[in-house]
């Protein structure tokens, strides 16, 4: 199932907003770090409707994959 794009804009900025204060990164580089994930290639491809997920956990999604580097 595929999103509304404008609900899937502001997901991802609130998903940036949280990478940038749980890593204290500035919101450019976060935003970097959101766009180059996986977990935004399979939000934005709408795989496993992983846009339903929280914020929180998708944030965390992100982590995950940056400490896996």
């Amino acid at each position: 199932m595929q999103a509304n794009p404008i609900l899937l804009q502001r997901k991802y900025a609130r998903i940036i907003k949280l990478i940038a204060e749980q890593r204290n990164l500035p919101y450019e580089q976060a935003f970097d770090l959101f766009y180059n994930s996986k977990t935004f290639e399979l939000i934005s491809e709408g795989v496993a409707d992983m846009h339903c997920l929280s914020d929180e956990y998708l944030a965390e999604e992100v982590e995950r994959e940056i400490e896996a580097l």
